[in-house]
């Protein structure tokens, strides 16, 4: 049986002091009130009221019970008010797993102006380009820049990225600069480990998709740290622009084969459903989309 009905009824009954008093205050009928305590005696194996045809009386077990029965439902109905409040309000932790290089270059200045705007939301970021398991690790949103696979996600696009390929003048100077993509055979391409591709470098240009790949000493799973080891005069990197741009400007870093650029990767948030979407994550994602699309992810 429904249990927690069962008390509503029961507690209804005690405080009306009637089985019809009861059935008043709940619009049902007092054969349903009555039939519902009996469900409910026979659920506990005891009785709870005592039944003459003046009154009615609690049984020892039937105080007992009524006085549990008023907490449980005033923590269950205030459980309701906070959860409603959530709903429409957004507040308590929200937890976001980010890629670790867009984070620091893009996300850092718009996470803090959203706490600001929402104070009630407290944000608990993970940074780290490893793709996380939503459900099973227990994050409300994730940010991805890939090409997302089908799957049972709601994914809101945020904006996009290109890649492109630069080196440090000093490497330059001692390798020569690749004329088309075939030449960068020859060149030490300091590699992406989370690439889907792998060591494949797949450019967009202007005779369409063409893949290349390097040879070269260094792999990592971290863009920032392929752009020290650029910077050092290691190799070429292919990077999107938010990483390398300051590096571009100051010329610290050169752009090859400027023709060529990866292909468009999305920047979406992700999350698990739409279904009841709490207010701290759809207006997290609202802010970020509406953030970003004035400022252009790179």
């Amino acid at each position: 049986m429904d249990i927690v009905a069962g008390m509503k009824v029961f507690v209804a009954v005690v405080e009306s002091g009637s089985f019809a008093g009861a059935a008043h205050r709940l619009d049902m009928s007092r054969a349903m009130a009555s039939k519902s305590v009996a469900a409910l005696e026979d659920h506990l194996g005891t009785r709870l009221l005592n039944r003459t045809t003046r009154r009615l009386s609690l049984t020892e077990a039937g105080m007992a019970f009524h006085e549990r029965s008023v907490q449980i439902l005033a923590d269950i109905w205030e459980a309701e008010q906070v959860a409603g409040r959530m709903a429409a309000e957004p507040r308590g932790t929200l937890k976001v797993s980010m890629p670790l290089t867009y984070a620091l270059h893009r996300l850092g200045s718009l996470v803090a102006q959203y706490v600001a705007r929402y104070p009630k939301v407290k944000l608990d970021l993970s940074l780290s380009d490893r793709k996380v398991d939503l459900v099973e690790e227990g994050y409300d949103v994730a940010i991805r820049i890939a090409r997302l696979p089908e799957s049972g996600l709601i994914a809101r696009k945020l904006g996009t990225v290109h890649s492109v390929i630069a080196g440090a003048p000093s490497y330059l100077a001692r390798h020569g600069r690749p004329g088309v993509p075939a030449d960068l055979s020859k060149h030490v391409c300091l590699g992406y480990a989370l690439a889907s591709l792998g060591e494949e470098w797949r450019l967009k240009g202007p005779d369409g998709i063409v893949s290349v790949r390097g040879t070269g000493s260094i792999r990592a799973d971290n863009g920032d740290i392929l752009r020290l080891a650029a910077l050092a005069g290691g190799g070429l990197i292919f990077q999107p622009r938010f990483i390398v741009e300051d590096d571009l400007r100051a010329g610290r870093l050169e752009r090859v084969l400027e023709d060529y650029t990866s292909e468009e990767l999305g920047i979406h948030a992700v999350y698990p459903s739409r279904r009841h979407l709490s207010a701290k994550v759809r207006t997290f994602v609202d802010f970020l989309a509406a953030e970003m699309q004035e400022t252009p992810g790179g």
